[in-house]
């Protein structure tokens, strides 16, 4: 009996047996197969070679300083003018209680992003890593995506490599992944103009590569992006990945369109979310840890993508924040860790508890 019975799959399946990298068509073929049991498993043998039975998950929080930015990106249900009822910007005090409550309740990391707030002087960023670390020095501050970076730079009139220098040495541990949204042009100026294009945020996070910091990479998709936009999204990344290494996770990120400009649009089905994370896992090849993040996916979903190449499903996140609350599949942004144990557990698979930069985290002996 064949692998499948859709001829590029067979095709396809000996490259990724021998370890070969896919091309860009074949990225295309897999999304387009609609043998969806043939494309899990041959993801699934990818997942299963790098890293077994093992699925990690951590307990987080996630801290969203701002939703005052001037950008008004058209996925975006989050963000608010300066002038607006419901804006916000969080003081360092604010900052240091959310955090504390974080680690009271077990957080190793502190997910930190937020609009692009011209109000704010540099030095609330710096002060605000420093008072944490002052206040938390083994929590992991994992602030600021490459679009942040980009906008410190050309407000504050900086330098890359200062902006960078100066987040690290106030106590930036490393960076997330959003902002990357959809690099193909011109899908990603019809979605969000105001951002940084493409190349500059591969660019941005091979800076901050080279500064020592790890960072995880995202994909918006189930848009108005083509098949296409995808495929050639991880080529770009899987090449960033080349030259800085830096790179320790992929979440794709499955589009919600409520509350949005494009909320006319259904957004992605499990079929597209799962495909989704199969494809990524075989073309994206250097990339060690593909993540389900399941308050986008839904928990059902983010559980069975574990036997479609994910290996992580995020965390706790313990209190989703506001930026989580307006993208969330269902309307759930907590999640216990028994609970979280329990769905890989159910799903055939070992948790493994981790810090943010896949240590195991071993509470006993904590």
């Amino acid at each position: 009996m064949n692998f499948s019975f859709d001829t590029k799959l067979n095709f396809i399946a000996a490259k990724v047996e021998a370890g070969e990298r896919l091309t860009f068509d074949e990225g295309v073929a897999l999304y387009k197969t609609d043998d969806l049991n043939a494309l899990g498993k041959l993801a699934d043998f990818v997942r299963r070679k790098k890293h077994g039975r093992t699925t990690y998950f951590n307990v987080n929080r996630h801290f969203n300083h701002t939703n005052i930015c001037v950008a008004d990106c058209k996925f975006c249900g989050f963000y608010r003018r300066a002038r607006q009822e419901d804006a916000y910007t969080h003081s360092i005090a604010e900052g240091i209680e959310i955090a504390r409550n974080a680690v009271n309740e077990g957080a190793t990391e502190l997910h930190i992003v937020g609009g692009l707030n011209t109000k704010l002087p540099f030095t609330y960023y710096t002060d605000l890593f420093s008072s944490l670390k002052r206040e938390f020095p083994a929590l992991h501050l994992k602030a600021l995506t490459m679009v942040e970076l980009d906008f410190f730079a050309r407000f504050y009139k900086m330098s890359d490599e200062d902006v960078i220098g100066k987040l690290k040495a106030a106590g930036m541990d490393s960076c997330p992944g959003g902002g990357a949204e959809i690099f193909a042009e011109p899908t990603r100026s019809r979605i969000c103009d105001h951002k940084c294009d493409g190349e500059r945020w591969l660019e941005l996070a091979g800076k901050v590569h080279k500064a020592g910091l790890k960072t995880n990479a995202t994909m918006l998709y189930g848009h108005i992006e083509s098949i296409e936009d995808r495929v050639d999204h991880f080529v770009k990344l899987r090449e960033q990945q080349d030259k800085t290494g830096g790179f320790q996770c992929f979440i794709p990120l499955a589009f919600y369109p409520n509350g949005t400009a494009l909320s006319s649009l259904p957004g992605p089905d499990a079929i597209d979310n799962l495909k989704t994370i199969a494809v990524s896992r075989l073309m994206i090849d250097n990339f060690d840890h593909i993540k389900a993040y399941w308050v986008m996916l839904g928990k059902q979903t983010a559980q069975t993508a574990l036997h479609f190449g994910a290996n992580d499903l995020d965390g706790t996140i313990t209190d989703g924040g506001e930026l989580t609350h307006s993208y969330s599949n269902d309307g759930e942004v907590k999640m216990s860790k028994a609970e979280l144990i329990t769905m890989i557990e159910n799903a055939g698979f070992e948790a493994v508890e981790r810090d943010t930069v896949y240590n195991r985290v071993d509470r006993q002996a904590a």
